[in-house]
Order: C-alpha cells, then sequence, then structure tokens
C-alpha cells in the first residue's frame, strides 16, 4: 500500500498526480489525511482522504509519500502520528519513502537522510539538505537512492509518479501508464 499523506496546505497536484499515476499502474494507493477527513491544500482544493494517518500500521514493501507545500510540510511535522510513520519508513529496508517539492527538508530536519545521501529538493531549499549532510543532486528531476526517492517541484511530479510506479509496479506498468497519458508526446 502506497500512503500519500495529506496535511493542511499540501501540494495538490503532488498528491492527486501521484495517487492517480499508481492507480493506473495498479498501485493500492490511500490518501492519508491528518487531523481530519477532509483536508485542503495549499491552492484551496479540498480532499475526503481514505483514512486518517493514526490507523496506518505499515508493513514491508509498503511506501510514504510526502507531498510538498509548506503548510503540509508543517502539519505533517506537527503530527505526531505523521512522523513516526516517516520515522518508520525511513528506518525500515524494506518500506519505501518518497518525498517531492519541500518535503525532503523536513527529511533533513528531522536527522532522517543518511550522511551523504543523493538527493533532491525544491530549487532554493537545497541548502537545508546539504547542512544534513546529504548530498543534493539538483540537476536531476527524480532522485532514486535504495528505497528513497525525491524529486523537486510540482513540475516534476509525473517524471516523480512515474519513478514511483516503476519501483512498485514494474517498468512494463510504468511504460504502459506513461503511454497511455502521452506524457512527454
Amino acid at each position: 500500500m502506497v500512503y500519500i499523506l495529506l496535511g493542511e496546505g499540501f501540494e495538490e497536484a503532488e498528491a492527486l498526480v501521484t495517487a492517480d499515476v499508481l492507480r493506473r499502474a495498479d498501485v493500492a494507493v490511500a490518501l492519508t489525511g491528518i487531523g481530519g477527513d477532509f483536508v485542503t491544500g495549499s491552492h484551496g482544493i479540498t480532499v475526503k482522504a481514505d483514512l486518517s494517518v493514526d490507523n496506518v500500521t505499515l508493513e514491508a514493501g509498503d511506501m510514504v509519500v510526502l507531498p510538498g507545500g509548506m503548510g503540509g510540510v508543517a502539519s505533517m511535522e506537527s503530527s505526531d502520528a505523521a512522523m513516526a510513520l516517516i520515522r518508520q519508513a525511513a528506518g525500515d529496508p524494506e518500506i519505501w519513502l518518497a518525498a517531492i517539492c519541500a518535503a525532503p527538508t523536513l527529511l533533513a530536519r528531522a536527522g532522517l537522510l543518511p550522511k551523504g545521501v543523493p538527493c533532491v529538493c525544491y530549487p532554493g531549499m537545497e541548502g537545508e539538505l546539504a547542512q544534513a549532510g546529504a548530498s543534493p543532486q539538483m540537476d536531476q528531476a527524480v532522485v532514486i537512492q535504495g528505497k528513497l526517492i525525491t524529486s523537486q517541484a510540482p513540475g516534476t511530479v509525473f517524471d516523480f509518479a512515474l519513478a514511483l510506479a516503476e519501483q512498485l509496479a514494474g517498468i512494463p506498468a510504468a511504460c504502459r501508464v506513461h503511454g497511455d497519458l502521452h506524457y512527454g508526446a
């Protein structure tokens, strides 16, 4: 199962495009609310969560996805349940962790990025990654390092979501979705 964390002020494109692409690849996705069943994103779009972050139990093969949006990142950081899931994903070699835009900086502030790990975030915020000892790769749209996947911004969300689909559903499924979307055509 993929759990996409939705905190008040999340970046809608990053959460919803990711959910859509993964579901097209037949990957189970749960929009996971922090603080309520209905969560409003940074551009005023309200989304009904599939379940609460308080009801998530991670298992091997699961993925936790952290969309950006400054408010959404702050919501995740202030939620004990969300941070417990994020810490579990970061510390378990059998659980995937994916973060896009401002969300990789949450990992940096929480001390969850291994020293020297290649990663990327929203352009202009890479200093937080470097300060935490990570290795920002700002010439990349998406960086995959083991079970950690990071991406830059809303403009890279299709690359991000397709990378997640490839890792979770395989290359044929990701290629099928890529073609069905006419992405980059």
